[in-house]
């Protein structure tokens, strides 16, 4: 049978839609967030069930096509599509159920964290997820989760519970504590290596206001704050986040006119707790160095999750590096002035996540996620609407990287890297990697889902 009468065969008992390239709608099925990303697949499946993703797999099974999996899109090297291949798009199976008595929160793998904050928050609760509420469910879990709530509750795998997914073989399975334990320890951290996962089970904490905002200063109060910064953050209360960024203030409010486009220095604060609270803990930080603007108010927290949605739509040019930090020493600093002050577009920007608290209190080999004993984790992204400034962003990205990569601590936030080859995937899971490769030869031996950060199965 040819791949077109296999094509055709397959449509008849899918419940979702199947997109070829002669189709209306193929080039806006294609896209994803990163619109550097300028894939051709040769089929793209919208799975509308388990049944669809499990039929997807073996349609690619048998006609030996390529498969990536698309969650949100939001992957950095835009791995959610493929050339000439399958690309099996989970975005129809969208349903959030939260049980308010068990406190936890049933996800459709082709949910967003926009999706999810919705439904918890009318219970007063929240799931520990990203930065950017259009962001993935799928992508941003599987690759660890880092987020506002990580000091306090870890990362968002250290919240999760079980997964449905479908395997290589077109088999479907239930992986937690209990069931397949070796596959429920590999998923969280270890990305699409092992299956499709179509459904995952949330343990989600008491959180509806949150006080939050970015406070702001000039590039020449930069080292200071930083200094500041990097004391505070270690031995503040956890119910407190905060990250510093390099940024170019948006034009437009809450920002005062004078302010736009100017390059500045931020830290973005997050607590869960009262304002007084909040303004007792940042007190000696105002008086030592007063921010020259701040906007930093109780709010729901979906608002906070969702306040850098407007600067980053989908369909810019991104460029993405990244780094682990186990500390930020005066020399470090000294870089990122010398790079932070030199944004090659207003929405490029750099950003320092703390990874420490609750995240650092569990074991560097109890989740694939290997980087427990990391302080920060470090983004530098050059981002553009216009693809002719996309070498300009590159470079700027990359000369930032190159200059910062020595005070790393080896390996980075999977969600927040490109296609970097199999030596930067391996420092990046340290003493995990051969036991990923070993569970990734139990249950994907032909290594089908290699559209992604792959970790190739153990000879």
């Amino acid at each position: 049978m040819s791949l077109q009468q296999a094509i055709a065969e397959f449509r008849g008992p899918f419940h979702g839609t199947v997109i070829e390239p002669q189709d209306a709608g193929y080039d806006d099925a294609r896209k994803v967030y990163n619109a550097m990303i300028d894939r051709k697949p040769r089929l793209i499946a919208k799975c509308a069930d388990v049944a669809d993703v499990m039929a997807a797999v073996h349609l690619a099974k048998a006609n030996d096509l390529r498969v990536s999996i698309r969650g949100g899109g939001h992957n950095a090297a835009g791995l959610g599509v493929c050339d000439d291949g399958l690309v099996i798009d989970m975005a129809p199976i969208n349903y959030v159920r939260v049980d308010p008595k068990s406190r936890t929160v049933l996800v459709g793998a082709g949910c967003k964290w926009s999706d999810v904050d919705h439904a918890t928050h009318a219970f007063g609760l929240a799931v520990p997820s990203g930065f950017i509420s259009t962001t993935g469910v799928a992508g941003l879990t599987l690759g660890g989760g880092l987020g506002y709530l990580s000091r306090k509750y870890g990362l968002t795998i250290d919240n999760l519970l079980s997964v449905d997914m479908v395997l290589a073989d077109g088999s479907f399975v239930v992986a937690n504590a209990d069931e397949n334990a070796d596959l429920f320890w590999a998923v969280r951290g270890g990305g699409g290596n092992f299956g499709v996962v179509t459904s995952f089970l949330f343990e989600a904490h008491p959180i509806h206001t949150v006080c939050a905002g970015p406070m702001l200063w000039e590039m020449n109060d930069a080292a200071d704050v930083m200094k500041w910064y990097r004391e505070f953050i270690t031995q503040a209360p956890e119910e407190m986040n905060g990250f510093v960024a390099f940024m170019t203030v948006p034009p437009g409010p809450p920002f005062p006119e004078h302010l736009h486009m100017k390059k500045m220095c931020a830290i973005m604060w997050c607590y869960q707790g009262s304002l007084e609270q909040a303004s007792t803990i940042l007190e000696p930080l105002r008086s030592y160095r007063p921010p020259a603007f701040e906007f930093f108010a109780p709010m729901p927290f979906p608002m906070v999750q969702g306040m850098f949605d407007p600067i980053y739509p989908t369909g810019m040019q991104w460029y993405w590096k990244a780094d682990f930090f186990k500390e930020l020493s005066d020399a470090a600093i000294e870089k990122h002035l010398e790079h932070g002050a030199l944004l090659p577009t207003w929405q490029s920007t750099m950003h320092l996540y703390p990874v420490n608290g609750k995240v650092n209190r569990v074991g560097e080999a109890d989740t694939a996620f290997a980087y427990r004993d990391a302080v920060w984790s470090g983004v530098i992204v050059g981002v553009d609407p216009d693809p002719a400034n996309g070498k300009k962003i590159t470079d700027w990205a990359r000369s930032y990287y190159d200059a910062l990569h020595p005070f790393g601590a080896g390996g980075a936030y999977m969600n927040f890297m490109m296609e970097e080859g199999d030596d930067r995937i391996r420092a990046t899971y340290r003493g995990n990697y051969d036991r990923l490769a070993a569970i990734k030869a139990k249950y994907d031996p032909a290594n089908f889902f290699r559209v992604n950060q792959n970790i190739p199965p153990a000879a």
